[in-house]
């Protein structure tokens, strides 16, 4: 099946209408990083319909803490508010700019924060679950991993989204379980009908780790 690129045009166009809907702006792709020489990866907000697979059901409760690593402009803040998930999320972005541009559009929201600076920067003990979406390079990646390990609190779950060889990187650790991978390159729609969004499958892992294993 070839990718649909006018399909997916207009998958990605109602993904922004529900932007719009929930935030009051679009948060489609904001562009190409400016970081790629610290590790950094292009931001991409994720489609809604992956979302909506990857956090059913994920557990969430009123103390939850979410970590979206590499908001970007906040597609993964804006779904938290759709779908009323219980708890918070918090955002960390790298780019200056589009870590603005988030705080911006979800300021006033009480269970919404956005910081700027590096996930590999700020302590990981407040937060109950962790997403990626290949925010950066497997050296980096690897590096976030041992501080998760250092720093965790209490038992995490991780969504790493788009991880195409880097569920290798958490085989094999102490305390680290597959809860669930898969692939993404098709999309449904009500109708039935199935294209490819993607040119190749996108992989994903979800990972539990207990710190006191």
């Amino acid at each position: 099946m070839p990718l649909d690129v006018a399909n997916k045009d207009r998958l990605f166009a109602a993904d922004e209408q529900r932007d719009i809907a929930q935030c009051g702006v679009s948060l489609a792709e904001p562009g190409t990083t400016r970081f790629a020489k610290l590790g950094a990866h292009d931001p991409t907000p994720t489609p809604y319909f992956i979302l909506e697979d990857l956090f059913d059901g994920i557990a969430f409760a009123d103390d939850s803490h979410l970590l979206d690593v590499g908001c970007g402009t906040g597609r993964v803040l804006s779904y938290f508010l759709e779908a009323r998930l219980p708890g918070r999320v918090t955002g960390v972005e790298l780019d200056p700019d589009i870590a603005a541009f988030a705080a911006a559009w979800s300021k006033g929201r009480t269970n919404v924060n956005v910081v700027e600076g590096s996930a590999l920067d700020i302590d990981l003990a407040p937060y109950s679950h962790l997403y990626l979406f290949n925010p950066f390079d497997t050296n980096l990646l690897e590096q976030f991993i041992m501080k998760v390990e250092l720093e965790a609190a209490r038992p995490l779950t991780v969504i790493h989204m788009s991880d195409n060889g880097e569920t290798y990187s958490y085989i094999g650790r102490t305390g680290w379980s597959l809860l669930r991978q898969g692939e993404f390159q098709s999309y449904r729609s009500a109708s039935g009908r199935r294209f490819h969004v993607y040119e190749h499958p996108q992989h994903f892992s979800i990972w539990s780790f207990d710190p006191e294993a």
